[in-house]
């Protein structure tokens, strides 16, 4: 006999089916309506008690035995750890804490949260930190994400802080381009798989049927080196794009647009300022280079008369130019979103309905669905008295060159140096690139401390790692941006082991420091709170009581359609409704940025080539891409991610000719190396990508116990990809392509040691 019940993750909610004892979860499933359920749902329950799973609090034995301090063996594969009992590991951390803060100040510590940890609106494990260390005096924090670092800071600086709110709340729904829309020009591709991760989760997935729906009326071009890149149902045309050259093609769009008087020079001058400085560069008056479409064909191998039909075929209708944020993932990545914007610009349809700019179609769940967010609760942080920040795709730098600077948006950032690190409800050693690099910044600091459900990577580097509770086995609610429900999360079952709510860990922590984290309410208190607060909100007034919404497992959301997409009021009447950028106008020619006087930064969208030199042994472009079967790298050790598995490794995905011109075949093991380090990986043949092209998904455990064969024995793309910022203005991550050699591999073939716990020792 068993029992089912509901619960939610970022890529949706679900079902449990519970042991009719209460003790085990038989299965997790998605709703039977669900009309585009993730495959990652069927892994939590083997998640659940997967013998990776952390059960006891566990201390690094050498860190005991030692004390605090730098120790180059940090993150060996067979660096054993003390298991203990949870007072002498709070103890120990007090102590810590104490140490840092009495020797150092609180601008030591680097609160290194990174979210993801849970789709839960209390139990969210960044907000949960960050009061917690806001709550002893402050931290060092992090700011921007790894999705959309690079255009978090460009895109203010063209269209506002306000328009940026916009452009990501209010796009034109698929209802919208369905209705309005001859012609979507999706650089970087359409995703199907992303659109299953919403931050919080979403209660049944819509975007992908919505999406089916627009495309029986507008014509869907895909811009991208993979022609699957693109929901097959879409009957997508396929432009084939050399990885890194969408800038180049961009450019060239707009200049066939000015070459062939199909400019809209009346928006241009009402609604936007520099128009002329982008004529001038384009037409090579700047750089002496001019940026015709044969220009853009050398670079992107797109033919040049694709590059003017295109053009003409978007100024001859209604016409959407999206650029997923993977794009700007990359060196320079943030002049692609310029040029898109400039494209969109002189097209002149940006605040037409069904038309003009947009971000993230492919790249988010929630994006396009037609129901603008509303406030959500949210468990208070309280104020960080600590100034100093960092771009959170910087945290290596950080590690390393304490006490230097580094330029970011026209200023300079202090790098304080960090002496403890507490991280939760992340894995940097899936979201950072240079994974050695990573791995050696982290044997600098005095203590790293992990809150975690599973021995990651990131645990067994840590120094102290906590036990915590997963989403089945605590109480908590969930929703997304943009959702139709708020939804109850019930425990289902008792913690494995002596798991621990972060809260209660938090609470301990702060008793011991004489800091007040709780405010005297336990964690079912605080969630009623959080609840409550929510429903006295003006916004919010058919929600019931916190009782009554427990009972039925949840209460429905306001759904505010919004009828017309962002910047309409701007296009309508500029003056009356500016955007909050210097001119009030889109800023195709930022006076700001062109005065910050930075080298990889101008003024305009600007072509800045990041190939290989001639000669290199990296001959091949590889995009590392978000995985389908799992959510970055949680549960990559289900059943579901298993399943995608090569040779027991992540796979590599090659064209057929560079395959065969490798001696390559389906199913052998094959080493990929770049400049920064390499991997093993399974070899799967595919015509869906341009020749000279190979794909990786990221989120495969790194394993670098076998390092006299490969940096990660598991596939682990990181340690390929550089960890340098895309420019000095945005300094994000540059992590979605890099350049690799690939050759077949006959050698020993080592065991997977990732989903293993480390070593355990007595004293």
């Amino acid at each position: 006999m068993t029992r089912t019940q509901e619960s939610t993750a970022h890529w949706g909610t679900f079902q449990v089916e519970i042991s009719d004892d209460g003790r085990a979860v038989v299965e997790t499933r998605p709703y039977p309506d669900d009309p585009d359920a993730a495959p990652a749902i069927a892994a939590v329950a083997e998640g659940l008690r997967h013998p990776s799973r952390v059960t006891r609090p566990a201390v690094r034995r050498r860190w005991l035995e030692r004390g605090p301090g730098p120790d180059p063996l940090r993150g060996s594969p067979d660096d054993p750890y003390v298991e203990v009992d949870w007072d002498e590991a709070l103890d120990l951390l007090a102590d810590e804490l104490r140490r840092v803060r009495a020797a150092h100040g609180n601008r030591a510590i680097f609160g290194g949260s990174y979210g993801w940890g849970s789709a839960g609106r209390f139990h969210h494990a960044q907000s949960q930190l960050h009061r917690f260390l806001n709550s002893i005096g402050g931290y060092t924090r992090s700011i921007n994400d790894y999705s959309r670092g690079a255009s978090l800071v460009l895109l203010p600086h063209l269209i506002g802080p306000i328009g940026m709110r916009e452009l990501r709340n209010r796009p034109p729904s698929w209802g919208h381009i369905a209705e309005h829309t001859d012609l979507l020009i999706a650089f970087g591709g359409l995703r199907r798989s992303n659109t299953w991760v919403v931050p919080g989760g979403h209660d049944r997935h819509v975007g992908t049927r919505l999406a089916r729906d627009a495309a029986a009326s507008t014509r869907i071009v895909s811009v991208s080196a993979q022609r699957d890149d693109t929901l097959t149902e879409l009957d997508a045309e396929w432009v084939g794009i050399r990885p890194g050259t969408d800038t180049a093609v961009l450019l060239a769009l707009t200049h066939t647009l000015v070459a062939e008087g199909l400019a809209d020079d009346a928006f241009l001058a009402t609604h936007t300022v520099g128009a002329d400085r982008v004529r001038a560069y384009l037409r090579g008056e700047t750089d002496g280079v001019e940026k015709t479409p044969e220009w853009a064909e050398a670079l992107s191998g797109v033919p040049a008369r694709t590059i003017r039909d295109l053009a003409r075929r978007a100024a001859s209708g209604r016409t959407l130019v999206n650029v997923t944020y993977s794009l700007q993932r990359a060196e320079h990545g943030e002049q692609a979103v310029f040029a898109a914007v400039t494209f969109a610009g002189f097209l002149g349809q940006i605040g037409l309905p069904g038309g003009g700019f947009t971000h993230g179609y492919g790249s988010m769940g929630d994006y396009g669905v037609g129901v603008a967010p509303v406030p959500l609760p949210t468990f208070p942080q309280g104020r960080n008295p600590v100034t100093d920040f960092i771009p959170c795709a910087r945290i290596t730098d950080l590690l390393l060159h304490g006490g230097e600077t580094i330029p970011y948006d026209g200023g300079t950032l202090d790098l304080p140096d960090i002496r403890l690190v507490y991280w939760a409800g992340g894995n940097p050693f899936h979201h950072h690139q240079d994974l050695r690099r990573l791995s050696e910044a982290l044997t600098g600091v005095d203590t790293l401390v992990v809150n975690e459900f599973h021995w990651t990577p990131t645990a067994r580097h840590a120094d102290i790692v906590l036990p915590a509770a997963t989403g089945l086995e605590r109480d908590d609610l969930a929703a997304g941006a943009g959702d139709t429900r708020l939804r109850t999360m019930p425990r289902a079952v008792e913690p494995v082991g002596d798991a621990r709510e972060e809260f209660w860990i938090y609470d301990q922590l702060a008793r011991r420091l004489d800091a007040d984290y709780a405010e005297g309410r336990d964690s079912r208190e605080w969630l009623e709170k959080i609840y409550e607060d929510w429903r006295e909100r003006p916004d919010t007034p058919d929600a019931p009581p916190f009782a009554d919404f427990w009972r039925d497992g949840g209460t429905p959301l306001p759904q505010h359609h919004y009828r017309d997409g962002a910047f309409t009021d701007f296009r309508a009447d500029p003056v009356a409704h500016p955007l909050d950028t210097p001119s009030g106008r889109i800023e195709l020619f930022s006076a700001t940025l062109d005065g910050f006087g930075l080298d990889d930064t101008a003024g305009h969208a600007v072509w800045i080539d990041t190939a290989e030199a001639a000669g290199s042994p990296y001959d091949l472009q590889l995009l590392c891409t978000q995985p389908s079967h799992r959510l970055h790298s949680q549960l990559d050790m289900a059943a579901p991610s298993r399943s995608t598995k090569v040779a027991g490794r992540e796979p590599v995905r090659l064209h057929p000719e560079d395959a065969a011109a490798r001696g390559l075949t389906d199913g052998d093991l094959a080493i990929v190396r770049s400049a920064q380090g390499s991997l093993l990986a399974g070899v799967v043949t595919t015509d869906t990508l341009l020749p000279g092209v190979a794909r990786m998904h990221t989120g495969a455990w790194y394993d670098p116990s076998a390092p006299r064969i490969a940096d990660c024995i598991n596939g682990n793309v990181n340690v390929l990809t550089k960890d340098i910022g895309t420019s000095h203005l945005t300094q994000a991550s540059s992590g979605a392509r890099v350049a690799v050699s690939i050759a077949r591999y006959d050698g020993e073939v080592p065991p997977i040691r990732a989903y293993e716990p480390p070593p355990l020792a007595t004293r």
